[in-house]
């Protein structure tokens, strides 16, 4: 429920409580390329993992299909897309990248969506940026230059990389559409109907392009190798589907109607850290020095340019999540 700006005491306790919310989802997001790296090294293709978070997060969620039932009637458009782009695109491509490049480039390349979206903010709706928001963005872009270490050819997998764009690609089109209904004040769809159809669009969708029916099952049922230590695949899936997707996106969602996006979005940067961290200790992926100060100017860049964006007068976006990495709180959708 939108909190009421009219009461100033209810307005600081909700955004203490969003800001709480914003950095649980960020943790948890930064939590699922680690879980899911194992799994594909095992042997399971990234796209049938992927469709067992996303099925498993919407078999979840399905209770909130019939809740909010009305929303296929409305916003018919608005569930197909997110469908399409917020879940079933970020996350192929994100796990997709992530069988490649390590979780932490991959999360960092992805941090490249909110420099898209102001441009398509400037060029495609032709709204005014402001020059701080510009300058995050050319940050955000040298730093990857110095992520992917361009000075040695690219030597990173350019499937990899193009695969971790593509995600990037995919969130843009997450968070133009999560505008959609904003203007609307107290009609805007409910963020938590939004998720649930969205993970029922992107189950289906996922059930063709991956045919599950094809995949290797007795993998779940033994262990998978996390830098030398044996870990319970099946373990492993339940933090991808309850942690890393369930939690991470209704604390995301409900965050974002608490805080500005901009605030929210600030907050998501901390996926990136959190991805790269336990990919570090966890998966042994260890990064160069130019690849760690070019991680921090990435998330300089994405801190400025979200901070610095104009502030809308209408209500928050309907939804937000993920990878992972957001103008709008939220999920690698990593």
């Amino acid at each position: 429920m939108p909190v009421r700006k009219s009461q100033s005491g209810q307005v600081g306790r909700g955004k203490g409580f969003g800001l709480g919310l914003a950095v649980v989802s960020a943790f948890a997001f930064g939590g699922s390329g680690v879980a899911a790296k194992p799994l594909i090294e095992a042997g399971l293709d990234p796209l049938h993992v992927v469709w067992l978070r996303v099925a498993g997060a919407a078999l979840v969620m399905l209770p909130l299909t019939v809740r909010h039932r009305a929303l296929l009637r409305e916003r018919p458009a608005l569930l197909a897309g997110f469908g399409l782009l917020g879940v079933a695109g970020v996350q192929a491509f994100y796990f997709a990248s992530i069988s490649r490049i390590p979780v932490g480039v991959a999360l960092l390349v992805e941090y490249l969506a909110p420099a898209l979206v102001l441009g398509w903010v400037r060029f495609v709706q032709r709204r005014p940026v402001t020059r701080a928001a510009a300058v995050g963005v050319i940050l955000a872009v040298g730093g990857l230059a110095c992520v992917v270490e361009v000075w040695a050819g690219l030597s990173f997998d350019a499937l990899g990389l193009l695969l971790a764009l593509g995600a990037a690609c995919c969130q843009v089109g997450y968070f133009v559409l999560s505008d959609q209904g904003s203007d609307s004040g107290d009609r805007a769809p409910d963020p938590l109907g939004v998720i649930a159809y969205g993970l029922l669009v992107g189950a289906a969708v996922l059930t063709v392009v991956a045919r599950p029916w094809n995949m290797d099952w007795a993998v779940l049922a033994g262990t998978a190798d996390m830098d030398g230590t044996p870990v319970s695949a099946g373990l492993l899936l339940v933090w991808i589907v309850l942690v890393a997707t369930v939690v991470a996106y209704v604390t995301g969602v409900v965050s974002v109607r608490r805080l500005s996006p901009q605030v929210a979005g600030v907050v998501a940067c901390l996926e990136a850290v959190v991805a790269t961290v336990l990919a570090w200790f966890l998966l042994g992926e260890h990064l160069s020095a130019p690849q760690i100060v070019g991680g921090a100017v990435v998330l300089a860049g994405a801190f400025i340019a979200q901070s610095s964006a104009p502030a809308k007068t209408s209500a928050e976006p309907v939804a937000s999540g993920g990878p992972e990495r957001e103008l709008s709180a939220r999920g690698n959708v990593a």
